[in-house]
């Protein structure tokens, strides 16, 4: 419990931070290009230091690690504190503490990942991820309204808000006890790529991980929330927080589902259309000009996606020996940052070049094209039945 609050406290604040982040930027350059390189430069350190950090988490204390990633974030978070009212906070700083919180990420991913097997049985493994995935959607939820009106104050109330829930989360960690098992293998370039070559024997892992990549890099609109909510939707601040939450929300809805009705046959099958439709609703945002009409298509996706998430986190889990999941869990974590930070560049250059509405509407096109390949490419994890 003490782990579900502080990824809870952790994720709330980052959603904040992300949202002041990109309202932030928005505001300085009023550039598409610029909120897609924010992506691209959290992106390109975190894929440099995944696989190192993975090694790492099946070496060191992984709740230490956490602890450690959330301090690191609170840093961030109080230099713009500081940056702010001094007149500072440029677009240069921005994508400085971009490449940090890359860098952080791909150490805190990992850790996370492979510390929630070790408190709770195998057998409740998906219900847990169903639960935890629950309490990060109310993060999710939360913390972009909450960013939302807390910026309407000023950005120096979400960063300073952010460094308080970051640094009760490091400390909530700390308190975390479980038994540690390192691993007794010397590093090496075999150790640090040894994730890599077990999802690629592994061709269910290797589809369902896959197959989120290349959904969220191509259907994600995240990146372009600010503009439809400054120039599409015409809502400011409150309405960029209130549409960053909208996936949450439904994702939240479905994860409690999951919860009470765990996915028992015909995964494989489910999770390929869960992507379907996670694409068809990525169309109608992007065509969307009410908005209500996107909060709902985002709401949808949202649903969809968590679907995805549930059974790609169990079939990680539960196919990878514990001397193995940190290493696994940073590919895993490479597979997200690619389809979140470089989806959100995607996103911006295609929307340079062909609008925020052509960008979105295209992506979610992709996204239909890719089930469909997969559905040809892996038809192993098209027929897998069950996650046990």
């Amino acid at each position: 419990m003490r782990f579900w609050l502080a990824r809870l406290a952790g994720v709330m604040a980052n959603q904040m931070l992300m949202v002041a982040l990109a309202w932030h930027m928005y505001d300085i350059t009023s550039s598409a290009w610029d909120l897609g390189l924010v992506g691209l430069f959290q992106f390109v350190p975190a894929l440099l230091m995944t696989l190192p950090a993975g090694h790492l988490a099946d070496r060191l204390h992984r709740g230490r690690i956490f602890a450690t990633c959330m301090l690191a974030q609170a840093l961030v978070a109080l230099l713009l504190v500081l940056a702010t009212p001094g007149g500072f906070a440029t677009r240069e700083l921005i994508f400085a503490l971009s490449v940090v919180l890359g860098i952080t990420r791909a150490f805190q991913m990992p850790a996370q990942q492979a510390l929630t097997p070790l408190l709770v049985p195998q057998q409740l493994l998906q219900s847990a991820i169903a639960m935890s995935s629950s309490g990060m959607q109310v993060a999710i939820i939360c913390g972009p309204a909450l960013g939302g009106l807390l910026y309407v104050m000023g950005a120096t109330v979400v960063y300073a808000t952010c460094v308080v829930l970051l640094l009760l989360a490091g400390a909530l960690t700390l308190l975390v006890r479980y038994q540690h098992r390192a691993s007794g293998l010397a590093a090496s370039w075999a150790t640090v790529l040894a994730g890599f070559d077990f999802v690629w024997r592994h061709k269910v892992l290797l589809g369902a991980t896959s197959l989120d990549l290349f959904a969220v890099l191509l259907g994600g609109a995240t990146a372009l929330l600010p503009i439809y909510a400054r120039d599409i939707l015409h809502t400011g601040p409150v309405g960029l927080g209130l549409l960053r939450a909208a996936p949450a929300l439904g994702a939240l809805a479905m994860s409690m589902y999951l919860m009470r009705f765990p996915l028992r046959r015909r995964v494989g099958h489910r999770l390929l259309a869960a992507v379907a439709v996670f694409g068809l609703a990525t169309v109608l945002f992007g065509l969307s000009t009410h908005f209500a009409v996107a909060l709902l298509a985002l709401v949808i996706t949202g649903a969809a996606d968590n679907i995805s998430v549930v059974i790609r986190l169990t079939l990680v889990q539960l196919e990878t020996p514990d001397e193995m999941r940190g290493r696994v869990a940073a590919v895993n974590s490479i597979f997200i940052g690619a389809s979140n930070q470089l989806g959100e560049f995607e996103s911006g250059a295609t929307a340079a070049l062909w609008g925020p509405v052509g960008s979105v509407v295209a992506g979610g096109v992709g996204t239909l094209l890719v089930t469909a390949a997969w559905l040809r490419l892996f038809p192993a994890l098209a027929r897998r039945d069950r996650l046990l």
